[in-house]
């Protein structure tokens, strides 16, 4: 619950947030009236303002507060060692999110939220809260997480456009939209096993893997997940493209029962831990799911198939992992590489040298890691 004073009674609600944040000790009433130089002051001491004014407003002052986190000085990360520079950037990060997530609003019960020009949320709360029960009443969350439910919204409406597939795939909220298209497209070109007619598709978030081998002609493909967002996603989208008979979506850690010619994974790139669902597609804690894809790969595999393994080496960049634990965890799997293709990335953030980690980024290859037991 969070707790707060107004008109000299004690109010209290239930408190919201999707990436696990606690809530704040402190909650004043904010509206109008209030200038972004005190509400980002309040903010940076780790005081919430509870909004009573015009929504508008609202989402006007957190993009004030956001320049005033952004004016200043980030510390000295151009000298940083890469690991280094990279934590600092997180720390930054989470900083930021901390400041800007101290600006609440009110819902009602049903997802409306009661203030003036405040937009109808109430469909994007539903996709990602779930539907509305009435059981548990008013609640409070931050602007910044509902800003970014009603672009979850909008993503899932207007789907993503995959060349690869002539498609379009739509995203869920806490689901990894693809919007980085060179891993897609090497999966696309990489060559298939002689005869492949069955693939497993480890990680399978929204499912693009999946369609786009679905479309290459393979028969069937299993796709798995552990997170329920992404099951569903994966399956709507699947529906969406006419692949419900050929791909069938399960829920599972890692593998499917059985054994497969191939078997593509996609793991989050960067051994790092995730602070909110959709980073747990980027961040893996201690490399997981890499580990445990790399050695598991081997019992799952059909004599002459071949794993697919689609990583960055931006973690490498930044000192978090070496080339050379990825070649020795290859060797103690049993597995041997009989080919790699690149791909460099091509999105904005490439050429932005304004960016702390621009180096490590404008030195990354995606690589599709093609691997087969050792006999």
């Amino acid at each position: 619950m969070i707790c707060w004073s107004e008109d000299g009674e004690t109010r209290s609600a239930r408190w919201h947030s999707e990436s696990g944040t606690p809530p704040p000790q402190r909650v004043v009433i904010g509206d109008d009236r209030i200038t972004a130089d005190a509400a980002f002051r309040l903010a940076s001491e780790g005081t919430a303002l509870l909004w009573r004014g015009d929504f508008q407003n609202a989402r006007q002052l957190l993009q004030a507060m956001a320049r005033r986190i952004d004016r200043k000085p980030r510390k000295a990360a151009a000298t940083a060692a890469p690991a280094e520079a990279f934590h600092l950037y997180r720390q930054s990060q989470s900083q930021r999110a901390r400041t800007l997530g101290m600006l609440l609003l009110p819902f009602e019960e049903d997802y409306r939220v009661p203030l003036r020009r405040a937009p109808d949320v109430q469909q994007a709360c539903s996709e990602a809260y779930g539907a509305a029960d009435g059981e548990h009443g008013p609640f409070v969350a931050s602007l910044r997480e509902l800003l970014g439910l009603i672009g979850a919204h909008e993503w899932r409406k207007k789907g993503v456009a995959i060349p690869a597939l002539g498609a379009r795939i739509h995203p869920h909220y806490g689901v990894f939209a693809p919007i980085r298209g060179e891993y897609v497209g090497l999966v696309a070109a990489a060559p298939l096993p002689a005869g492949c007619t069955l693939a497993f598709d480890i990680g399978t978030g929204t499912g693009v893997l999946a369609a786009v081998l679905a479309q290459r002609s393979i028969a069937r493909i299993v796709a798995t997940d552990q997170d329920p967002r992404a099951l569903a996603c994966a399956r709507e989208n699947m529906a969406r493209l006419e692949l419900g008979a050929r791909v069938d979506v399960v829920s599972a850690d890692l593998f499917p029962p059985g054994r497969a010619p191939l078997i593509v994974c996609n793991p989050p790139w960067v051994p790092a831990r995730a602070s909110s669902p959709l980073e747990r597609a980027v961040y893996d804690p201690d490399s997981r799911m890499l580990m445990g894809f790399i050695r598991g790969l081997a019992e799952h595999l059909e004599p002459d198939g071949e794993g697919w393994l689609v990583l960055s080496d931006f973690a490498e960049h930044l000192g978090l992992r070496s080339r050379a634990e990825l070649l020795a965890a290859f060797d103690a799997a049993g597995l041997k590489l009989v080919g790699r293709i690149d791909a460099k990335p091509d999105h904005p953030r490439v050429a932005d040298v304004t960016d702390p980690l621009h180096v490590a980024r404008a030195a990354e290859v995606t690589s599709l890691w093609r691997l087969t037991t050792r006999r």
